[in-house]
């Protein structure tokens, strides 16, 4: 079977069989992905944590940079990615491996020529970010590490996206999963065995990023998957827009994820290096928690995609309250337990400084409180960026952590001290889920109507459905 069969195969299951079924088969590969980079995540966090609290907060400063990373890769990855999933709902193969393979290199590109710029200026860039006198020279052996990986780790998250938005989600886990596994095994290897310190445990992120964007190509020659090459990379404005217009509310969530970690390591280090290593603590946590309904999320998108660009709408309505019921479920219970667990979470991290318990214990629970709300409003997002609703999809990605948490963040710790710190992040998800129910609820009714959802795209008159996605945009 050519590639060209299995894509139709393809589009035909993800337009034909029950939404639960196919929702719960993509998502497991991500969850799973998702859950193993998240232990990752804290078992960095761990064993960084033993070389003491300035060494913790090291990792919290470096995560802005690790966020503006991130956005480089998810911005073309999703942009390029939910417009592929469409292309081939429309049965478009051709006009998506341009797409596909001019979001890839687009990213690497980029990443690599910000990598080079930013290995000239490390000293002043932490500084920049938010570190203490104590802090700088740990957060400057980190970031030095991450600048040699920053090409692979973004282009690894672009692959990753195109996989999922094919329907490939096991192909894209294996790479994901692998990179996550090694990295794990090359910290305490680096950090203690090699005495590199938290240089170490950078370097074992750029190591195993490099070995799963590796494995991710490969994984993008099989299957009937879109590979993307360099013959066709497209310089056309159009298609740039396409995937930058698409991923601009990725660009804005991650690019505001960055500069809410300045912010945030900024108001902290007012209280000294134990209030930045705590929230570092229980950021690594909450992505703990999040993994799952973030994986649910990923496994949602390439039904959405798919079966909007197909004008299946009902199939977009009930995938996405499948998700919603599903993910919220699972969030309420990791809430209640990590409500009871709080102070040994913590401690499971930095035991040593009962200071770092202390802010970090209540800040995690204030946190767990409002979380379970997050399953709609992130899901809100994933389905008014896929269907490429990007204004709605921009100003959700805008407010949780540019809107709301940025002036939260500075002015409360300001007002009222640490609790501030603590609870301006929880405040912040209660206001985005309100506004992501007034922007999103009118959106889901028009998906909910009998219009344009009997048949398959290439079936439906093309004025009408053309009708019916401006009208779904709105």
């Amino acid at each position: 079977m050519n590639g060209q069969e299995q894509s139709e195969r393809k589009r035909h299951q993800m337009i034909n069989q029950p939404v639960e079924r196919l929702v719960v088969t993509l998502a497991i590969p991500t969850i799973l992905s998702m859950l193993v980079s998240s232990v990752y995540n804290m078992a960095d966090t761990f064993f960084v944590s033993r070389l003491g609290t300035s060494a913790t907060g090291a990792v919290g400063i470096c995560f802005s940079v690790m966020a503006v990373i991130q956005a480089i890769g998810f911005t073309f990855g999703q942009g390029a990615g939910n417009t592929v999933s469409r292309l081939l709902g429309r049965q478009d193969r051709d006009e998506a491996v341009k797409v596909a393979s001019t979001g890839f290199f687009s990213a690497f590109g980029l990443s690599a020529l910000l990598a080079v710029i930013g290995s000239f200026f490390v000293v002043p860039l932490v500084r920049l970010l938010g570190a203490t006198e104590t802090i700088t020279p740990y957060a400057a052996d980190y970031l030095r590490y991450l600048f040699i990986g920053m090409p692979f780790i973004s282009s690894s998250f672009v692959l990753n996206n195109l996989l999922r938005y094919q329907g490939n989600a096991a192909y894209a886990m294996v790479g994901i999963m692998t990179g996550a596994v090694l990295n794990i095994a090359l910290d305490p290897l680096l950090i203690y065995t090699f005495d590199l310190g938290v240089g170490g445990a950078s370097l074992a992120t750029a190591i195993s990023q490099l070995v799963s964007f590796v494995i991710l190509l490969i994984q993008s020659t099989r299957g009937g998957n879109i590979t993307p090459s360099l013959r066709h990379f497209s310089w056309q404005p159009g298609i740039h827009l396409t995937i930058l217009k698409n991923g601009a509310p990725t660009l804005l969530r991650q690019g505001l994820a960055s500069v809410a970690a300045i912010v945030l390591n900024t108001s902290a280090s007012a209280f000294g290096d134990a209030a930045i290593a705590a929230m570092a603590i229980v950021s690594r946590v909450l992505m703990f928690g999040l993994s799952a309904l973030l994986g649910f999320g990923q496994g949602f998108q390439p039904v959405c995609g798919f079966n909007y660009g197909a004008g299946r709408y009902d199939r977009v309505n009930k995938a996405f309250w499948f998700s919603v019921k599903i993910t919220t479920s699972i969030l309420v219970v990791f809430s209640l337990v990590g409500l009871l667990v709080a102070p040994e979470v913590i401690a499971f991290f930095q035991k040593e400084d009962p200071e770092v318990i202390r802010i970090g214990a209540a800040a995690l629970r204030y946190h767990l409180l409002a979380l379970p709300l997050l399953s709609f409003t992130i899901l809100a997002m994933m389905i008014t960026q896929t269907i490429g609703a990007s204004a709605k999809a921009s100003v959700l990605a805008l407010a949780r952590q540019g809107m709301f948490f940025v002036p939260l963040v500075y002015v409360l710790p300001r007002l009222i001290g640490i609790p501030g710190l603590q609870i301006s992040q929880p405040i912040s998800d209660v206001l985005s889920f309100l506004l992501s129910l007034i922007l999103t609820i009118p959106l889901l009714k028009s998906l909910a109507k009998p219009v344009a959802v009997s048949a398959p795209e290439d079936s439906l008159p093309a004025v009408n459905l053309q009708q019916a996605r401006q009208s779904c945009k709105k």
